[in-house]
């Protein structure tokens, strides 16, 4: 898939306030400072247009995007540490599992992760809730320019053998580096192929 256009549509904190539409869409969602703006940019090929920041918790809405007219990229809070105070952090996990259980134009989540640290708790807890709760998903593994092959690939077999404790399978998951530009054209063609076949159905 080649991405021709990729526009700001709206943010919001009520999920009720979403678009309208019933165009496909793909949500993103991290720890803070997991490189979530850095991937978006680097997928639609524009440098700014998911806000990049050094401090974590910068993305507080949720953000819809839509690219090339025809599906909706949906760039969500961080989960997890943001510099906020206990109540505003409510308020973000609130309409984040409002969005996953109410968004019926959701296709898939793409879970990012860290490639260079360990399993972490909040991210295994997280994808817990979205298999219990149904809701489809991939893991997007990021940064995987700062390790050597060898490395990632020991990482990824540390959260296989994690997962499958509790899962049948090791879901769907992707190795990524914005600087890189590694991963984009499987990710890309992994969507295009979802929303083709969608309209086949």
């Amino acid at each position: 898939m080649q991405i021709k256009t990729a526009e700001f549509v709206v943010s919001n904190s009520d999920v009720a306030k979403c678009p309208n539409s019933r165009l496909p869409e793909y949500a993103f969602i991290g720890r803070s400072n997991v490189g979530k703006s850095s991937l978006i940019n680097m997928l639609t090929g524009r440098k700014s247009l998911a806000k990049t920041s050094g401090k974590p918790g910068k993305t507080q809405l949720i953000n819809h995007f839509l690219i090339n007219k025809n599906w909706h990229l949906v760039d969500l809070p961080g989960y997890g540490y943001a510099r906020v105070s206990k109540s505003s952090k409510k308020t973000f996990q609130k309409f984040i599992t409002q969005y996953f259980s109410f968004r019926e134009q959701l296709v898939t989540a793409f879970v990012l992760v860290d490639i260079r640290h360990k399993p972490q708790p909040i991210d295994l807890e997280f994808m817990q809730w979205l298999g219990e709760n149904g809701i489809p998903f991939s893991i997007i593994f990021t940064k995987a320019d700062k390790l050597k092959p060898s490395a990632i690939t020991r990482h990824v077999e540390d959260y296989r053998n994690i997962l499958l404790e509790f899962w049948e399978a090791m879901p769907n998951y992707f190795i990524t580096s914005s600087s890189k530009d590694i991963g984009k054209e499987e990710l890309l063609g992994y969507i295009d192929n979802l929303n083709a076949n969608m309209e086949l159905s």
